[in-house]
């Protein structure tokens, strides 16, 4: 069994991340006034994901898997691996970046949405509710981490959801169950004996953009701090339009 399998089956302690250095502390208590508006979920969770860049190959098998999923339309992306050309003593090399959405402690793009339809759980998860969104794109526009997109057949915001239908049914992650490399490794950041509290603990992870202050879930093991802001790249090899030649994204 897997560490990510293995961790996922446990379950009560906290840590949270403030800038680039991590602390101990119960989640709840990082944004009391957030955490009281929850709904859904169960409080006794904080689902977090730890990012190993070094392990990552930039394969895509998370985006296939996360596409095939959650029925994300073409052209779109729920999680990606963006790449980077980068040089380094006249030799050149490709520098992997998994993203998604980070599910943050403190969300940005959850004020902005006017009908309420994005919100957080109680166990972090942050959702959109497209029964009730009305596809305006604040809450893409707030969103740092350039995670969200206006689903285009369905006029409403979309976004990595960790799965949480699988979550609730005691499964992983569609890209963690398939990353080739195990560099995606899901859990409970409150049970103090899995392997993402014990990575957040002792692992000294990073955060993309911790300048922000929204205290992502979504945590990097060996992140070059040149890319500790970076939200862009190109994606490799595969696009499921069949384009002969890769995109570039901005944030």
């Amino acid at each position: 069994m897997d560490r990510s399998r293995r961790n996922f089956c446990l379950g009560a302690g906290a840590a949270t991340i403030g800038a680039a250095t991590v602390a101990t502390m119960p989640a709840a208590a990082a944004a009391p006034g957030a955490a009281s508006l929850r709904r859904d979920g169960d409080p006794a969770h904080r689902w977090a994901m730890v990012v190993d860049v070094g392990k990552c190959v930039g394969c895509q098998a998370c985006t296939v898997a996360c596409i095939m999923e959650n029925d994300v339309p073409e052209n779109s992306f729920r999680t990606i691996v963006s790449t980077y050309e980068v040089t380094e003593q006249g030799k050149a090399g490709s520098y992997m970046l998994p993203r998604l959405c980070n599910h943050c402690e403190d969300p940005p793009c959850i004020p902005v949405c006017p009908t309420g339809a994005t919100f957080q759980r109680r166990d972090g998860i942050v959702v959109v509710d497209n029964t009730v969104c009305v596809g305006c794109a604040y809450c893409v526009q707030a969103c740092p981490y350039d995670a969200r997109f206006i689903n285009h057949e369905t006029q409403t915001a979309d976004k990595c959801t960790f799965c949480v239908h699988r979550v609730e049914a005691g499964l992983l992650p569609a890209c963690v169950e398939t990353c080739v490399g195990g560099a995606r490794i899901f859990g409970d950041l409150n049970d103090p004996d899995s392997a993402v509290a014990t990575l957040v603990r002792e692992g000294n992870p990073k955060v993309l953009k911790p300048e922000q202050g929204t205290q992502p879930r979504v945590f990097y093991l060996g992140l070059d701090p040149r890319f500790q802001g970076k939200v862009d790249g190109t994606p490799t090899l595969w696009r499921p339009s069949g384009e002969t030649h890769a995109r570039k994204e901005h944030a």
